[in-house]
């Protein structure tokens, strides 16, 4: 085990230089309490990152996609993250992971999280941030626009791994969930950001592929923030497979009754799976969600256990 401290206690006083210096995997890094004002990037399968304490374990830094960088090009979305891991079989707990740009009308994008792999699973852990705070890699297939995907995985063969999110505590505003992977989020909180808008918030923006059995899976999760009644949306589909359901969820009164957005995307509704089953609040109401969003039976929602979503075959995005 390698030990990072601030206070030089450790093997290391910076995080980066503790994973750089990995020589064999399996290898467990402890980060003791204290403010990590860097960027992390983890490249090697079966690391271990954990915190001393989630609340005083901070890594944090503040890159965003509209700053301009020494080439004179802005950073963009997939540039602008506070921690990266490109791995499988890696865990994180008791950590804060930061982008503290601020709201994204001011910066644009920043990521705090860029999550890619398979077995990928963070254990009581916080992610703060305002616009894009959580990526669940890999990207869609084809950028909207040239240049969109500019980052570390850009070239990757597109394979949408399986990654577990325990007891973890996510903020942002807009789309600040978001990706292609199979992701299961169980007892987590997610927290939206107020900005003032007619919309403050979309808690999600899948990018599922078609050949996906599952996307995003919202279990015993709590939908909270500090928005207005009725501003804020579940959900929206970044690319039109987008799939997200919420099982046994607290849902406050700051989702709108419609829930969910087709983001313009009219088509959407044939290719989309929008599923609840069993929520509670004063944000679920099941009898004004859009058509095309399901509302499960006890036998479909069976089909979403942790077990069977963790467990589905991973297959590479069909072109």
């Amino acid at each position: 085990m390698i030990t990072v401290a601030k206070d030089s206690t450790g093997d290391f006083t910076s995080i980066q230089a503790a994973v750089d210096s990995i020589k064999s995997t399996p290898e467990i890094i402890y980060i003791k309490n204290g403010i990590y004002n860097e960027r992390v990037e983890i490249k090697l399968d079966n690391v271990t990152l954990k915190g001393e304490s989630a609340k005083d374990t901070i890594i944090t830094n503040n890159y965003y996609a509209r700053m301009i960088m020494d080439d004179g090009i802005k950073r963009g979305t997939f540039r602008s993250y506070t921690f990266f891991v490109n791995a499988n079989h890696f865990c994180a707990s008791d950590i804060t992971f930061e982008n503290s740009s601020g709201f994204g009308l001011d910066v644009g994008q920043a990521v705090a999280v860029y999550a890619e792999g398979d077995d990928i699973h963070f254990k009581n852990c916080r992610m703060l941030g305002h616009q894009d705070t959580l990526f669940t890699g890999p990207l869609p297939l084809k950028e909207k626009e040239p240049g969109g995907f500019t980052g570390p995985t850009e070239f990757a063969k597109r394979i949408p791994g399986r990654q577990l999110y325990e007891d973890c505590y996510i903020c942002g505003e807009i789309d600040f969930i978001f990706g292609s992977a199979t992701a299961y989020f169980k007892n987590c909180e997610l927290y939206a950001l107020n900005r003032n808008e007619k919309i403050n918030s979309y808690y999600t923006a899948p990018s599922t592929y078609s050949n996906q059995k599952y996307g995003y899976v919202f279990d015993h999760c709590r939908l909270t923030g500090n928005c207005p009644d009725r501003t804020v949306m579940l959900s929206r589909p970044w690319r039109i497979y987008a799939k997200a359901v919420f099982l046994n969820c607290e849902m406050s009164g700051q989702i709108t009754e419609t829930g969910f957005s087709d983001w313009n995307k009219e088509e959407s509704h044939d290719t989309c799976y929008y599923a609840e089953y069993n929520c509670h609040g004063e944000g679920y109401v099941p009898q004004k969600r859009p058509p095309y969003v399901h509302q499960l039976t006890e036998a479909e929602a069976e089909e979403y256990t942790m077990e069977k979503v963790l467990n589905a075959p991973v297959y590479p995005a069909e072109p």
